[in-house]
């Protein structure tokens, strides 16, 4: 099984003086330490979780290109871009360029976008569930056709494209989608028809985990798409350090459903040095994991 290293929180002591160093230096030590994923949040607005809107936070397509230049292997990605905050053609080309400057090492992680405060606040126009679902799938239509060879126009409901070109391409002519969330009959069908890679959450436990799984696979024999093509990886919400052995038993039950990935936040008030204790002490007993 590989890490993830989920970068969600800014509101670290002397933020003010230290926030772009800590950032930095976290994203180096997970990549030289052989981290597989490194993510950030795609909001203009902290969560209220940890601490909200009047707590610092980065735009994230800005400080994946900075982290592509301080980082070598690690993959890089958004969890997950809001489909609302950016129309669909330049988001496609956004993440080209991440994938371009990177050597190939972008994901385009993707969602309906649901924080209604930070759309209001900013000016965002912020649609109902419906109308975000299918904007998001004619998003991910739109991307597709943008790494392909058709550079032609794009007719949508919502978006209308009379050409759709991009170079350069990405480096391997597509870049991987990962949709986030678990809704079952929207977000997983988009997964099956779309997606290279799903993320789910430690909140729906192991059973629900394997429920969602079910449903996916259900969706791609419909669809008639490959499941075990599709990248299981999940974002685990709770400090694995607590009780190391107890999150490695329970990382070995989600990896028997098929869970290949595992990405945790950093907790405490270093996060250079959590992630220098996972990648050192969790990491190599991750990769035991079949």
């Amino acid at each position: 099984m590989d890490l993830g290293i989920h970068y969600s929180n800014f509101t670290y002591p002397d933020w003010q003086q230290t926030l772009t160093q800590r950032l930095t230096e976290t994203a180096k030590v997970a990549d030289q330490g052989g981290a597989s994923l490194f993510t950030v949040m795609d909001h203009w607005f902290q969560m209220i979780p940890f601490g909200g809107p009047f707590e610092p936070m980065l735009e994230g397509y800005t400080t994946l290109g900075y982290l592509a230049a301080v980082t070598e292997r690690t993959r890089l990605s958004l969890l997950v871009t809001g489909v609302t905050y950016r129309h669909p053609g330049l988001l496609a080309k956004t993440a080209t360029t991440l994938d371009v400057l990177s050597g190939g090492r972008a994901m385009l992680g993707m969602g309906a976008a649901w924080y209604d405060r930070e759309h209001e606040g900013l000016g965002v126009p912020f649609p109902p569930t419906a109308e975000r679902f299918e904007r998001l799938e004619e998003t991910l239509q739109i991307a597709q056709q943008m790494w392909s060879e058709n550079d032609g126009a794009f007719e949508g409901k919502h978006y209308q494209l009379k050409e759709t070109i991009n170079l350069p391409q990405p480096v391997r002519g597509s870049i991987p989608i990962m949709i986030g969330g678990g809704g079952e009959q929207k977000t997983l069908r988009l997964v099956a028809q779309y997606g290279q890679a799903t993320n789910l959450f430690s909140s729906f436990g192991v059973d629900g985990t394997r429920h969602k799984l079910e449903v996916l696979r259900g969706h791609c024999d419909r669809l008639g798409t490959d499941y075990d093509a599709i990248e299981k990886t999940l974002l685990w919400q709770e400090d694995p350090t607590a009780d190391r052995d107890a999150f490695l038993r329970e990382m070995e039950q989600y990896a028997g459903l098929g869970i290949t990935l595992v990405s945790t936040m950093p907790r405490g008030d270093d996060p250079v040095a959590f992630t220098g204790g996972l990648v050192e002490d969790v990491l190599p007993r991750l990769r035991e994991i079949g």
